[in-house]
């Protein structure tokens, strides 16, 4: 099939180089690239770790947490209350 693009000049450039680099024609190469793009091993780039995937508490707040610092007292307010009230609060 037949079809019309337009291409950036730089790009174009790059692509004809390459062409002429690998002895084959534009054609050939723009081809070739939407292969790779468009094959399934494209859609499954690895994506780097998230720098959050293998972080560890600090000792100390390990040792808080085991301690029981971080649980609600019986006199705490529940934190859905503490959002409506501010909710409230807000000037429209």
């Amino acid at each position: 099939m037949k079809t019309t693009i337009d291409i950036p000049a730089p790009l174009y450039k790059k692509a004809k180089i390459r062409a002429v680099e690998k002895g084959q024609t534009l054609k050939q190469v723009v081809l070739t690239s939407l292969e790779k793009e468009l094959s399934p091993q494209a859609n499954q780039i690895a994506q780097p770790p998230s720098p959050w995937a293998n972080r560890q508490p600090l000792p100390e707040f390990s040792r808080l947490q085991a301690a029981g610092a971080f649980r609600p007292k019986p006199d705490d307010r529940d934190i859905t209350e503490l959002i409506s009230e501010d909710r409230n609060d807000r000037p429209l």
